[in-house]
């Protein structure tokens, strides 16, 4: 299964981590380049650095081939607008918010 992760903090990454061991693959999407180092060197998935509801960047992180996003950044109100772009322009069933 393919996960969209758009938050990169010490939710994003361990919930990237852990998807990845069982054999998921991952696209992790934060606004700061360096919140990617919390993945460690081992990292298999996908990275992007800009802002998760940016319907361009979505698609470059696979959205359009995922079944499920987690919106787990720090603003509840940039979560509610992942969580409604998964689901009402692209369709994801399994779509989580951190509020």
């Amino acid at each position: 299964m393919h996960v969209v992760i758009v938050g990169c903090g010490r939710v994003g990454s361990s919930l990237a981590r852990n998807l990845i061991d069982e054999g998921h693959t991952v696209s992790v999407i934060d606004r700061r380049a360096g919140a990617f180092e919390r993945l460690g060197a081992g990292f298999t998935g996908d990275t992007f650095a800009g802002i998760g509801f940016d319907r361009d960047l979505l698609v470059k992180a696979g959205i359009e081939r995922a079944e499920a996003v987690a919106a787990v950044t720090n603003g509840d109100n940039s979560n509610i607008l992942v969580a409604r772009v998964a689901r009402e322009t692209f369709g994801i069933d399994r779509v989580v918010a951190r509020i």
